[in-house]
């Protein structure tokens, strides 16, 4: 039995593990957190480090250390009807209602937007959003390895054509770094923080964690310390990568502002410092290596979501999932990416503190001898919190009033909680709780929850 695999095995799926995670997102969100952070790009960058690849390390982590098969086996420690409603709220959000339009409407807004006019943009993506999800359909039916073998070469032909491109803005910036925007000027950090959200690869990471461990295991690596060992170290090599051009990235965004200005979403941020530095040649090329990148994307997002509904729902078979998700999701995708991001975002305050909670609660569980009592109490006390904060942001997103019931709570929470006003009231309480019922857990007779 081997307890620790060679250093080229944990670049192998080091590089696996990002190459699942790098998506629409991870260009996207950056580029437009350095535009709107200017002169505090620096706090607000590390901020979204923390969520943007810190969480998903700790969710992989988390995977590793429980020895669960999956995720909705993790969650049932909580209850087994709480595990099947997360679950199934965490594949539709990377799956969908959110990533997976993003694929389509980041493809088009990189890749296609700068070569069609002003008033033609919506019949534009009208178009290509058809073709775009045509396709993903057509291939999630026909699993073929091509999707896998174009993925892995188009991984590495994203990360060189980005990394020349950020070669560019650090030898010759286009512009100089702008004052902030609101919401950056103070408490850049935190607005980091929670801008890490929209990444969801921390969500991802309960679900890549799975595959991360199945090949860990297919080289010879089955003690559970030799998993958690190689699990960190592979993830170590992922999240480098990914900070590397997430850095970057936020560079590009912030200098580009004196030259284009402040665009609504990311996407174009590339497009014009692709055309800015190597002109017609450089849009181009960006255009087809992202959009067949997203399409790689759009293709597994779509066959993991209809292989777990189809596991969930026996009567309706794979082929009925893949469709019914492929029209669902180009018809979110035509609400464009700014509407899409907007409203994924009350999603997002609602469930990552949940899916936080759960990785400390999987990390911490040998602790605390895997004890209901405490998943069972922290889930709840950060669920009353996030459940006003996602519906509190629900509010703001329509532009409508708190509905009144509201208004004394989020009162109450504003008064009590620290950093309540700063999205993350949830966690101290949650701490506590862990810290409280964790030391009654361990020196009690109570029920363990069954693994």
């Amino acid at each position: 039995m081997k307890e620790k695999l060679s250093f080229s095995s944990y670049t192998v799926i080091g590089v696996m593990l990002f190459a699942l995670f790098f998506g629409a997102g991870n260009l996207i969100f950056p580029a437009q957190l350095g535009q709107n952070a200017g002169t505090n790009m620096w706090p607000a960058i590390i901020g979204f480090l923390i969520t943007g690849v810190g969480l998903p390390l700790l969710g992989i982590l988390a995977m590793s250390i429980s020895g669960s098969n999956n995720l909705q086996e993790l969650a049932s420690r909580i209850h087994p009807l709480y595990a099947t409603i997360f679950t199934s709220m965490l594949y539709l959000t990377i799956g969908p209602f959110f990533a997976a339009p993003r694929t389509g409407t980041v493809a088009y807004d990189v890749g296609i937007s700068p070569f069609v006019g002003e008033s033609y943009q919506q019949v534009g993506l009208l178009i290509f959003t058809l073709l775009f999800f045509a396709i993903t359909l057509w291939f999630s039916l026909n699993p073929a390895k091509i999707v896998d073998n174009v993925g892995k070469i188009l991984a590495p032909g994203i990360v060189i054509l980005i990394v020349v491109l950020l070669a560019m803005v650090v030898i010759k910036p286009m512009g100089v770094t702008e004052p902030p925007e609101e919401g950056y000027r103070s408490g850049a950090f935190i607005q980091g923080f929670l801008e890490g959200y929209n990444t969801m690869d921390a969500l991802a990471s309960l679900v890549f964690g799975i595959i991360v461990i199945k090949a860990i295991r297919a080289m010879g690596v089955t003690s559970k310390r030799g998993i958690l060992i190689a699990s960190a170290k592979s993830g170590l090599v992922a999240i480098t990568l990914l900070g590397v051009i997430y850095v970057g990235i936020a560079y590009l965004g912030a200098t580009s502002v004196s030259t284009y200005g402040i665009f609504s979403t990311g996407g174009p941020v590339l497009s014009s410092a692709a055309s800015h530095y190597f002109g017609m040649l450089g849009t181009v090329l960006l255009a087809i290596i992202i959009t067949l990148a997203c399409l790689t994307t759009s293709i597994g997002l779509t066959t993991a979501c209809a292989e777990y509904f189809q596991q969930l729902f026996p009567k309706f078979s794979y082929k009925q999932f893949v469709v019914f998700f492929s029209v669902l999701t180009f018809g979110i995708a035509n609400f464009g990416l700014t509407n899409i991001i907007n409203y994924s975002i009350p999603v997002l305050m609602f469930l990552y503190p949940l899916a936080i909670v759960l990785m400390l609660l999987a990390f911490l569980s040998p602790i605390f001898k895997d004890k209901r009592l405490v998943y069972v109490s922290a889930t709840i006390v950060t669920f009353l919190v996030s459940a006003i904060d996602g519906l509190k942001t629900l509010c703001g997103t329509l532009g409508i009033d708190y509905f009144s019931w509201m208004v004394p709570i989020i009162s109450f929470y504003e008064n009590v909680l620290p950093l309540y006003e700063q999205g993350l009231g949830w966690l101290l309480p949650a701490i506590i709780v862990i810290l409280v019922t964790g030391i009654v857990a361990r020196f009690q007779k109570l029920n363990t929850v069954q693994a």
